[in-house]
């Protein structure tokens, strides 16, 4: 059957969407065909006839698709791929199986396990409590958990991986009693309660990555708010974005429609483990598509004030010379001339994602993956290369 195209502007986007697809090849192919059908173009926007009609960006839609065929496809690439100038997507591909097991195909609404890029929604969860004046950055732990064993915690610290504390990916698999039940992010806090692992170094003296941060912000924002996180950011976030296929993950309830699957290198199925119930630091399942509308409302001011913003691209640690550093919530690579690349890469099980926004002039690469492929970080440079920036290769 021939696909019928419909043209929808969203909350500054513009997406292009198929009636029917018959494969990934067939559905990206017209696509394609679409998108460069300039005499269609009088539906859009003249901001999104300008973009796609202009001789560069026609440039470079050919050498994103070369880099497409020619690297990822060839790595073995399973998801889905956008890359977008100031909100419009000049460059959309889906590749791959939803489920090896079902074989259900990869399209626009297969929402992909986030991992660590889920941080950035927690992050900007406890902004908008703070905006709200529900909290303070400047609040300890024990505020929310009396009991809490370490001391000199600041949620600050917590947002910005300065807390010292240790990972719990680690710690709890010599004191979790029941590898076959869900840890909860109040079992991991009483764990610390109960065993008090050992900090990694004093809080506020140095940056280190650690899921720990974001499993207790988590559960902060369930404290501050009297919501289910899942909840909070239904109604925070999800909701008034229109992110209808973002949810936060349950391991206990029954898949979603379109909910990809995590599978190995080999396409063997990635099953869960018992971390899979501690959300905060990872755990939100999105599309593509949904994470540009997460990018685009974080420039146009309908959620966070300026001075926030600004709060969350600041780089707070400077023990090390160069150009990375970490925000609140947000990877960062800040440039000379002060220009920053705000991103966050994720790994969990086959996992592996990228969200990447070049600030500079509002461009946007989001590369979802469900089988293992550390092509998909790879990526990332050569096609900034393309859109005219030169940028380091991010951490997952």
């Amino acid at each position: 059957m021939k696909a019928a195209y419909l043209v929808l502007t969203l909350s500054g986007i513009t997406f292009y969407a198929m009636s029917s697809c018959q494969s990934n090849a067939a559905y990206n192919r017209e696509r394609r065909n679409r998108m460069a059908d300039t005499s269609q173009n009088e539906v859009l926007s003249e901001h999104a006839r300008t973009i796609l009609n202009s001789p560069s960006t026609k440039a470079q839609q050919q050498e994103l698709t070369a880099f497409y065929r020619q690297n990822l496809l060839r790595s073995g690439f399973n998801g889905a791929v956008i890359v977008a100038k100031k909100g419009v997507i000049i460059f959309e591909q889906y590749h791959g199986l939803e489920s090896f097991q079902s074989r259900s195909l990869i399209t626009d609404s297969s929402s992909f396990q986030l991992a660590s890029v889920s941080k950035t929604f927690t992050a900007m969860g406890i902004l908008w409590l703070m905006e709200k004046q529900k909290l303070s950055l400047t609040d300890s732990v024990q505020k929310y958990y009396p009991e809490f064993p370490y001391k000199g915690i600041t949620l600050q610290m917590l947002l910005s991986h300065r807390s010292g504390l240790p990972n719990y990916l680690y710690f709890c698999d010599s004191i979790w009693p029941d590898k076959d039940k869900f840890l909860s992010n109040d079992d991991v806090i009483q764990l610390m309660v109960r065993h008090k692992p050992r900090v990694q170094h004093q809080p506020g003296t140095h940056f280190q990555y650690c899921n720990t941060n974001y499993m207790l912000l988590g559960a902060i924002i369930e404290k501050v708010s009297g919501e289910k996180y899942a909840d909070f950011l239904q109604h925070t976030f999800f909701g008034p974005l229109e992110m209808n296929n973002t949810f936060v993950y349950d391991p206990v309830t029954a898949p979603r429609s379109h909910q990809t699957k995590s599978h190995k290198y080999n396409g063997q199925l990635e099953p869960d483990t018992y971390f899979d119930g501690v959300i905060g630091d990872k755990g939100i399942y999105s599309t593509a598509r949904d994470m540009l509308k997460w990018d685009q409302a974080l420039y146009n001011g309908t959620l966070f004030s300026p001075a926030t913003l600004k709060a969350a691209y600041e780089p707070y640690s400077h023990e090390k010379p160069g150009i990375r550093n970490y925000g609140l919530g947000w990877r960062l690579m800040v440039y000379p001339d002060s220009s920053k690349i705000v991103y966050h890469n994720g790994w969990w099980h086959g996992n592996n994602t990228v969200f990447n926004r070049i600030v500079k002039d509002t461009s946007t690469i989001i590369i979802l993956g469900n089988k293992y492929n550390r092509n998909i970080y790879h990526a990332v440079k050569p096609i900034s290369a393309i859109l005219g920036h030169g940028t380091e290769e991010g951490e997952e």
